[in-house]
This record gives C-alpha cells, sequence and structure tokens, in this order.
C-alpha cells in the first residue's frame, strides 16, 4: 500500500523521479510471482524468478507506453519520469527491450523447469505486433492507446501461457 501510495503521492514522489518502473518490476513482477511461488511451495524456485522477470518487464511495457503518452506535459509540470530522461526515442527503444526480456525470460522458465509448455507465454507478441510497428513508427494519440491496451493484453496471455504451460507435467 505504501508502496503505491508514493508511487505519486508524499514529499518526494518516486515515480517522478525516474525510479516508477524499478517499483513497478519490483512490485508487480518479483514481488508478486515469486511471492505466490514462496507461500505455494515455500521456497523461490529459478523458473518463478524467470517468470517474474517476464511478468515484471512486460508490467514496465505497460508503464512506459503510459508515460511516452505524457512527455511533454509531464516535463512542463516538472515530472522527471524515466521516459522524460529517456526521451521519446529512447522509451521507443525501452519498449522493445522490455519485450525482449520478457521472450528470453519466458525461454529461461521453459529451460529452468523442463515445462516445455510454458512456451506458449511467447504467445504474448502475438497481439503487440501490429502496435510495436506503429510505436516503433511514432504513433502519438489515439494507437498509442491502442499499444497501452494490447500491451495489457500481451500481459495477460504471457501470464496464462506461462500457467498453462506450468501446470502441464514435463
Amino acid at each position: 500500500m505504501l508502496a503505491a501510495w508514493y508511487y505519486t503521492g508524499g514529499r518526494h514522489p518516486y515515480g517522478y523521479l525516474g525510479l516508477g518502473e524499478i517499483f513497478v518490476f519490483i512490485f508487480f513482477g518479483l514481488v508478486a510471482v515469486c511471492g505466490t511461488t514462496y507461500v505455494q511451495v515455500g521456497a523461490v524456485t529459478l523458473p518463478s524468478l524467470f517468470a517474474a522477470v517476464a511478468i515484471g518487464a512486460l508490467a514496465c511495457a505497460i508503464l512506459v507506453t503510459n508515460n511516452l503518452r505524457d512527455i511533454a506535459t509531464d516535463i512542463v509540470a516538472g515530472k522527471h519520469t524515466l521516459e522524460t530522461r529517456l526521451g521519446d526515442r529512447g522509451s521507443r527503444i525501452f519498449f522493445v527491450v522490455l519485450l525482449a526480456v520478457t521472450a528470453l525470460a519466458i525461454i529461461g522458465v521453459a529451460a529452468s523447469s523442463g515445462r516445455w509448455w510454458s512456451l506458449s507465454g511467447l504467445a504474448f507478441a502475438l497481439p503487440l505486433a501490429r502496435p510495436t510497428r506503429a510505436l516503433l513508427a511514432g504513433a502519438t494519440g489515439l494507437p498509442l492507446v491502442q499499444v497501452l491496451k494490447m500491451t495489457g493484453l500481451a500481459e495477460l496471455v504471457a501470464a496464462a501461457g506461462l500457467l498453462v504451460g506450468l501446470a502441464i507435467p514435463a
């Protein structure tokens, strides 16, 4: 709760210091996935660490897309998000890097668990093919909102693919 509050609240909101993606990665990736694994299994496993990286990277991609829309107004408002620091082009490249990290992490889940069906999590890329091309071509406004929407869907697809893949015995 405190992490959520201090993202935009308090005297020095960390979301406006360029630290939002770090906290999103930690709480929506590492804490959520590894914490759930620990509660259910009693340990944090290597596959759960890879899954946490995949889910955390996609959560960060959602934030990057959202903040990319606001770069100009955030600069005027004095908000120093990671995207205002990276700039428009750098933020778009960072988005693609996060997608690559997600794919590599899903491969890591399969390799470390021996449950090759977890590679079905790679289907996350399907809803992102066209929106990512638009993003790299400089999409703004409504097309960028579509990228945001499809990135959220991609996270759902990745999580579902990992869930199904890890549920099927090796």
